[in-house]
């Protein structure tokens, strides 16, 4: 993990360059300042870890870069008293992050050392509001009753309907759509009544969800 005077610096750097893009809610940007990102990062990367850029992590996976993981939690508007669903645990910071505005954060993740590692760095730091399940992120999540916000970090064809039928009035879910021949494209989906308001965002670097759990790791 980094030093204290290195999460500053990384911190003071990452902030300068959310502002430049139109990042500016404070409550968000107090997570950001109270979750230090290089405990969620391999200690031999750690020096990358406020950096504009992605950084590999255990099972083949990666965290997306610190700018890309603040944009989308700003994108998604998450608020107090809200409850998020994330699939795609990976590292665990993006949950510890919305676990530290919203109410509750169910975070699933199909490796179960990866889930593993994000439940030691929450209980780190303290963050009884965010749960680690190991679960088919492709699935429904049966008796965990709707949600706020959903936020996919992997990338899959289309939204699956378990998703939308989990998502209340007004909220929201944001995923990476697989694009034939192009990176994923994130889209915003806001849903009002029985219908939804989408809206493209940009491409993201994802990779495509896998089904059912993984057995070796």
């Amino acid at each position: 993990m980094a030093t204290k005077l290195q999460e500053r610096e990384g911190f003071a750097a990452l902030v300068m360059r959310l502002r430049a893009g139109g990042v500016t809610n404070l409550d968000l940007l107090s997570a950001v300042e109270a979750t230090p990102r290089s405990l969620f990062t391999p200690s031999h990367l750690s020096p990358y870890a406020y950096s504009g850029r992605s950084v590999p992590i255990e099972c083949g996976a990666f965290m997306e870069s610190a700018d890309l993981a603040i944009r989308l939690i700003d994108i998604l508007k998450v608020k107090p008293g809200q409850r998020v669903l994330e699939v795609g645990t990976g590292s665990g910071y993006t949950a510890a992050i919305m676990g530290r505005i919203a109410e509750r954060v169910l975070t699933v993740e199909r490796y179960r050392t990866l889930a593993d590692l994000a439940r030691r760095r929450l209980s780190e730091l303290s963050l009884q509001r965010v749960v680690v399940r190991q679960a088919d992120g492709r699935e429904g999540m049966s008796g965990e009753g709707t949600f706020d916000r959903i936020l996919y970090t992997v990338a899959v064809p289309e939204i699956p309907r378990a998703r939308v039928e989990q998502l209340v009035s007004n909220g929201v879910i944001m995923a990476p759509l697989i694009r034939e021949g192009a990176r994923p494209l994130m889209v915003r989906m806001t849903r009002i009544g029985s219908r939804f308001e989408r809206q493209d965002l940009f491409e993201v670097p994802y990779i495509a969800a896998e089904r059912g759990l993984s057995k070796a790791l």
